[in-house]
């Protein structure tokens, strides 16, 4: 697994997050892929379960955001990349995923570790 297979998969990744509908993910995770969205949440398992997910998750397909990535590390078994993501609206949150593909190059597990600003008090 190389650095621009790993980048492509990403820009993939947002590339179906902007994509109406789930169909698309069946193109980036396999069939029993798992999506763990933090490090005390519980595993989302299979395509289906991760599907209904991404659709909860997302305000939809014209969320206004944009995204930049950096590969920190990348061998065979898995990838770690810093995501991050700001909004439309100003909000900003910093993530690592660490990225396990397939040899057909769609993820087998993804694991999210999202990190949001703190909150300033005065």
């Amino acid at each position: 697994m190389g650095r621009k297979q790993v980048a492509g998969w990403i820009a993939a990744y947002e590339k179906a997050w902007r994509t109406p509908g789930t169909q698309i993910l069946k193109t980036i995770f396999t069939e029993d892929a798992t999506y763990l969205q933090g490090p005390y949440h519980r595993p989302v398992v299979g395509l289906a379960a991760i599907a209904r997910m991404w659709e909860r998750e997302r305000s939809g397909p014209d969320e206004v955001f944009t995204m930049t990535s950096e590969l920190v590390a990348v061998d065979k078994e898995a990838s770690v990349a810093r995501i991050e993501v700001k909004y439309g609206s100003g909000e900003k949150f910093r993530d690592l995923w660490i990225i396990k593909l397939a040899p057909d190059g769609r993820c087998r597990s993804f694991e999210e570790w999202y990190i949001a600003p703190p909150k300033r008090t005065r």
